[in-house]
């Protein structure tokens, strides 16, 4: 029976460009995408641009420009970059598209109807310089825990979330004037109302996530889930749809998080489906959500509580996929200091298909890595040029060969692909990506050492039969390849399916049945050397 799988992207913020370590993280959502595309089941990948808050506004206002402006111009940037890397969205939306805010503010006051937001007065900081009142974003103060210079919103360094109380004597981003605390009207989210159905939700779905996920979600709940603020004093954002709120708008965190349902009902909208099959309960359905260790409790915790308020059968978020930081030569990640360079930079150097690979066979999976260019060139190089598009070349073009005929397929061989479908399916469900890409890369050595021993070479001259037989046996397991390797190097595998005359593939073994003409091929080196 076909599954429902809905495989959420994090919303990249429009503010500034993505580097190598963002795609690292999100270039799991594609895997997932065509992996089980290629099972048959009904996939939803969606993501989009989170375009609103302050740090956009900000950046307009220093800039002489205006806020859409900002998040277009990365907007922009982000829909080319992710088409660069052929990423297979269903849907790439933008959190600032009317659809988008109309869906949202319908989520938001069904939360508001349903008694889960609340009106408080409380004292906010304030800035007597700038005559506003600031938002957690807009000031800085010393972390309490770590003791490092940070914003009011969250520590970069410890990933502490200050309370209002420790932002008392905080100074204003903008003129760094200290800011005072007065009363304003603010609309909060209960969220310790969802803490007994997201513990619940949580230990009966964490064995499929990561340890980095596990913890701080844990720590999370253990703490004891606090109300969250869910409006702004912006002008920049959704629109508050409560009366009395006209001047305000939503927390970002509210806006994108909620942007997984949203596009979903838009591609529903435009294909005919019903986008409650991808989330509600009781449809055969499943939910990934893809992203770096700093946005796990927004998925985990935020994402779901705002699914449990609208009292209306959701289901909720299965499995967190959730990644260690990719560092570039041993350092994190800067565009201050130059370190580390974009990820459309990257595309503009480095092979597209050999770049993804090396991102997923050396992905921070369970622990922080690192990349160099000089590993990336071992990578391909070595692993990608020496072993998988050396078995391709030598296989397919060689001498004087014109046609794959049909033989008998070496029995060892055989008995690998027949396992490995499910071995390395099981590994990319299980979000071992890593262990994936090598299970396969040992079936392209072990049919390298099975080409070495058979001798084609000799085999043409003393053997037909037995010539036939491994070039057969090869373009085999090329074929296989071209459907275990298409989730990590799609361009390179349709090449592949194009040589071999591939139509409709499936997650399943692939056993050549007829004779396949070379002759018109035109068969080209699947990797160039780098030097």
């Amino acid at each position: 029976m076909k599954r429902n799988i809905v495989i959420g992207n994090a919303w990249p913020y429009a503010n500034s460009s993505l580097h190598l370590g963002h795609i690292a993280g999100l270039i799991s959502g594609d895997i997932l995408a065509r992996y089980y595309r290629l099972n048959g089941d009904n996939v939803m990948f969606v993501s989009g641009s989170d375009c609103h808050g302050t740090p956009i506004t900000e950046r307009a206002r220093k800039e002489g420009r205006t806020p859409d402006e900002i998040a277009t111009q990365y907007d922009t940037e982000f829909r080319n970059l992710f088409k660069r890397l052929n990423f297979s969205y269903d849907l790439y939306s933008a959190t600032k598209t009317e659809y988008h805010k109309e869906k949202v503010k319908m989520l938001f006051k069904k939360l508001y109807d349903n008694g889960y937001i609340y009106e408080k007065i409380e004292p906010q900081c304030f800035c007597e310089k700038c005559n506003k009142f600031l938002a957690d974003r807009e000031v800085y103060l010393k972390c309490p825990e770590c003791g490092e210079e940070t914003k009011g919103d969250q520590c970069d360094n410890c990933l502490h979330v200050p309370t209002q109380e420790e932002l008392v004597g905080s100074r204003c981003i903008v003129c760094g004037n200290t800011t005072i605390q007065k009363n304003n009207k603010i609309l909060y989210l209960k969220l310790p109302e969802f803490q007994e159905k997201i513990e619940e939700h949580t230990k009966k779905v964490e064995h499929e996530w990561r340890i980095n996920a596990r913890n701080e979600t844990h720590k999370y709940l253990n703490q004891g889930l606090k109300e969250r603020a869910v409006t702004r004093d912006i002008t920049w954002g959704v629109e508050i749809p409560v009366e009395g709120y006209e001047d305000k708008r939503m927390y970002v965190w509210i806006d994108a998080v909620l942007g997984y349902l949203t596009d979903t009902m838009k591609v529903c909208e435009e294909r005919g489906l019903n986008y409650e099959d991808f989330w509600k309960e009781g449809r055969n359905n499943k939910i990934y959500m893809c992203h770096g260790k700093d946005n796990i409790v927004f998925h985990s915790i935020i994402l779901n509580a705002l699914l449990l308020g609208q009292e209306d059968n959701f289901h909720l978020v299965d499995t967190i996929v959730s990644t260690e930081y990719l560092n570039y030569n041993d350092q994190k990640f800067s565009k201050s200091k130059k370190i580390g360079i974009t990820a459309l930079e990257a595309l503009d150097i480095y092979p597209l298909d050999s770049l993804r690979y090396h991102l997923v066979s050396n992905g921070p999976e369970k622990k922080d890595t690192n990349f160099t260019p000089e590993d990336f060139i071992a990578t391909h190089n070595g692993e990608l040029l020496n072993k998988f598009g050396n078995l391709v070349n030598r296989t397919l073009k060689f001498k004087g060969i014109e046609k794959i005929k049909h033989g008998v397929l070496d029995e060892e061989i055989k008995k690998t692909i027949l396992n490995i479908y499910n071995e390395v399916g099981n590994l990319i469900e299980k979000l071992e990506f890593r262990e994936a890409t090598s299970k396969i890369m040992n079936l392209v050595e072990q049919t390298n050492k099975y080409y070495d021993t058979q001798e084609p070479w000799k085999q043409v001259k003393e053997n037909e039969e037995k010539f036939n037989n491994t070039i057969y046996t090869c373009s085999t397991v090329i074929a296989n390849l071209s459907n275990l390797f298409s989730p990590i190097m799609p361009g390179t595998t349709e090449k592949i399916r194009n040589y071999l005359d591939i139509e409709n593939t499936k997650w399943e073994p692939i056993f050549l049945e007829k004779e396949i003409d070379l002759k018109n091929k035109n068969i080209e080196p699947l990797f160039e050397r780098i030097k």
